[in-house]
């Protein structure tokens, strides 16, 4: 018996106990919880952050860490300046650094009013089918992304012109969210207001959109944690998936299959809203440099820019003498902050509510996607990331998550509803951390209940069972949640 199988039996024991009578549990039989990331865990206290290293991280790596973390913050300029190492932004992008949309290392911004430009969420975009190499057929003009900002002063000072009539390469397109409203009733007939985004789009630079183009909305998820993700051991992964449901329990997990650059064949997905992306985090860290940035790199050496878009290839770039603008060495430093990015050590444990909303979130069922535990594998490179037990609550499949959450928007093996579970670790920090309490892959659920009833699909059973709670009992459950 593995160790994620021995950690999987102790929390069914605990859940066994506990139906059988012990109040809300003993706590004491899964301590290990208080630390979610094992010996990464840090304490967040007094000020909020999940932009810290690990608890157990060595002395001498600690200054290598608030390197890659200057490097992540710091903002890129348009080519070509004198400051070469900094130089090469765009030129279409939709950020300057990696934090403007990771704010703090959590969630991105999705702005609730219809005057506010979308900055720290983007908009993808594609024809239907799939690439076996891109994951989606890109839309001719726009490519897979729409880029909303570019080196253009008059994009800068917010003067728009017809992107054939300018010298400069102008933004894709300008967007902006109007929000859509709906009311959940309880069968108790406790009401709640629910968000839909929908993306309005202005100023198209390069024309009309195809007439086939499927759209949506990605907010940035937080980071924390990735680099004990990475860790896991994808057979502990595969053990979780169950396509074909043959255990009858309504839940039918599976893993994408995505394309790895580096190694040049098909693999098992893990990161990305949809586990789009393989499990590498130098790969991840490089197209969202190219792609969200636009700073080639050693993986992704081209521009965005589309055959539709000559200005933007004509635009001067900040290669070095390598043909690139982020070195392989920059690269890795960047890649190694973003894998040493701690988690939060869990909060209120003992109080009654969590307790008792521990038991209701293993009795409704929470628990089938969101897969409280796993060991990490080894690791040379970075040895106090290895052989934790860590307490992600997500088994990093995707899911049928139901109609009203698609778009229709396939990606590789997953279709436009399905998405892969989200870790839970932090989220009950999101808000105080950088405000951003925008939950779900496009943002719409500003709070865990929220989030909850937009469940569907495989979890409808589980949001059904969670509605049909008291009031009292409802708030248990987030309270457990939020203690994550």
């Amino acid at each position: 018996m593995n160790k994620t199988k021995i950690i999987a039996f102790s929390l069914l024991v605990l859940v066994f106990l506990v139906a059988c009578g012990q109040p809300g549990g003993n706590l004491e039989l899964v301590n290990a919880e208080r630390f979610p990331g094992g010996g990464t865990t840090v304490s967040i206290k007094p000020f909020p952050s999940f932009m810290l290293p690990p608890k157990n991280i060595a002395v001498e790596k600690r200054p290598e860490f608030h390197a890659g973390k200057a490097l992540a913050r710091q903002p890129w300029i348009k080519a070509p300046t004198t400051t070469t190492a900094r130089d090469g932004l765009g030129p279409i992008y939709n950020a300057r650094t990696c934090l403007a949309c990771h704010v703090k290392g959590g969630r991105g911004e999705v702005p609730r009013n219809n005057e506010e430009a979308l900055f720290s969420a983007i908009v993808r975009i594609s024809l239907p089918g799939k690439n076996k190499i891109s994951g989606v057929i890109l839309e001719p003009v726009y490519g897979d992304q729409i880029q909303t900002q570019s080196v253009a002063l008059s994009h800068q000072l917010r003067y728009q012109m017809n992107a054939s009539e300018s010298k400069e390469v102008q933004p894709e397109a300008y967007i902006h969210v109007e929000w859509g409203r709906k009311t959940y009733e309880y069968p108790d007939k406790q009401t709640i207001e629910l968000q839909i985004p929908q993306l309005k789009f202005t100023n198209l630079s390069y024309g009309k959109f195809h007439s086939s183009a499927l759209m949506e909305l990605r907010n940035a998820p937080p980071i924390l944690g990735v680099g004990l993700l990475e860790l896991v051991e994808q057979r502990d992964i595969d053990e979780l998936a169950d396509p074909g449901d043959k255990n009858k329990d309504g839940i039918s997990g599976r893993v994408n299959r995505v394309w790895d650059s580096r190694q040049k064949k098909t693999v098992a997905g893990r990161f990305g809203l949809k586990a789009n992306k393989p499990n590498n985090l130098l790969l991840v860290t490089a197209a969202a440099f190219v792609n969200d940035i636009g700073i080639t790199n050693p993986l992704f050496p081209n521009e965005i820019c589309t055959a539709a878009q000559i200005k933007c290839s004509e635009t001067p770039n900040g290669n070095d003498e390598d043909g690139v603008e982020l070195p392989a060495h920059l690269l890795e430093l960047t890649t190694n902050f973003t894998r040493n990015l701690a988690v939060p050590a869990r909060r209120n444990m003992n109080d009654p509510a969590v307790i008792k909303g521990r038991k209701l979130f293993y009795d409704v069922g929470c628990q089938l996607c969101h897969a409280p535990s796993f060991v990490t594998g080894a690791s040379g490179k970075l040895p106090h990331l290895a052989s934790q037990t860590i307490w992600p609550y997500s088994d990093m499949l995707i899911h049928y998550m139901g109609e009203e959450l698609s778009s229709g928007r396939a990606d590789y093996d997953a279709t436009g509803a399905e998405w892969r579970t989200p870790p839970l670790w932090g989220v009950g920090l999101s808000f105080e951390v950088n405000g951003n309490g925008n939950l779900l892959h496009d943002g719409r659920a500003r709070n865990i209940e929220e989030a909850i009833l937009w469940h569907g699909g495989e979890a409808e059973r589980i949001k059904m069972s969670f509605v049909e709670l008291s009031v009292e009992q409802r708030q248990w459950l987030i309270s457990f949640v939020s203690s994550l």
